[in-house]
């Protein structure tokens, strides 16, 4: 027999992960059930080269035409559904831990962010968003004359 040793922290902290994936951004609201409109919140890393910003969000299972990416007022929303679906009715469910339902994430954009330039793919459930810079004009002296 292996022995395990507890940690309360490590706990607490998959806790607090399963909390924040629950409620999300209604936390912050301060009425966790004033809204039932989105069940999950897909978690997303962001990075950033010299030519472009990348999102990478976690999408298991979800469809690629379940899917939607909107730019609106600076913001990049990434939104869809995943679908719970079971393989066959005579199978029982003793425990579902994944997340299923539908799911919004919005990120303000950089402002040098080509807006006409952004790009999607997914695949083997990541979704990849690619946020091209502008081009930065180099700055130029300009001599003023004074009379």
């Amino acid at each position: 027999m292996n022995l395990v040793s507890w940690s309360p922290m490590r706990d607490m902290e998959g806790i607090l992960d399963r909390y924040q994936r629950l409620v999300g951004d209604r936390a912050v609201s301060g009425n966790v059930f004033a809204s039932k409109e989105f069940d999950w919140r897909p978690t997303a890393d962001i990075s950033e080269s010299q030519k472009h910003y990348l999102i990478k969000a976690e999408l298991p299972e979800v469809e690629k035409d379940d899917v939607h990416v909107s730019i609106e007022n600076g913001m990049l929303t990434i939104s869809g559904e995943r679908r719970f679906e079971k393989e066959d009715e005579s199978d029982t469910q003793h425990r579902i831990e994944s997340m299923y339902g539908k799911f919004s994430r919005s990120f303000s954009l950089p402002a040098d962010v080509d807006e006409t330039k952004i790009s999607a793919e997914s695949k083997n459930g990541v979704l990849k968003v690619r946020l091209p810079k502008m081009e930065q004009k180099t700055a130029s002296s300009i001599k003023v004359s004074v009379e």
